[in-house]
């Protein structure tokens, strides 16, 4: 489940699995918040409770998205599991992470 709060920055709170099961209509969402934000995204991470391969597919198409239209993508709320998940992954670099 996603909350969209518009305003500076557009936040995106994600809750739940991100898998196979979910991806497709995550995609939709951070596509659709990017479209109607304001020059920056965040993407709230903290009430994710776990993240496949697809959600990572996920994540990096939509910093690709996010910096061919100008906007700032930026994730906060990174669980521990999650940071372990980008760095294993080598992803932690792509993404701006906030405390």
């Amino acid at each position: 489940m996603t909350v969209l709060e518009t305003g500076v920055p557009t936040v995106l709170h994600l809750s739940g699995d991100i898998d196979i099961f979910t991806t497709a209509a995550l995609r939709r969402q951070i596509l659709g918040a990017l479209d109607g934000s304001t020059g920056s995204l965040v993407l709230d991470m903290s009430a994710v409770t776990f993240c496949g391969a697809g959600g990572l597919g996920v994540l990096l198409h939509a910093q690709r998205r996010a910096r061919a239209i100008g906007v700032a993508l930026t994730l906060t709320g990174v669980t521990p599991r999650m940071a372990r998940l980008l760095f294993i992954t080598g992803l932690e670099g792509r993404f701006t992470v906030l405390a």
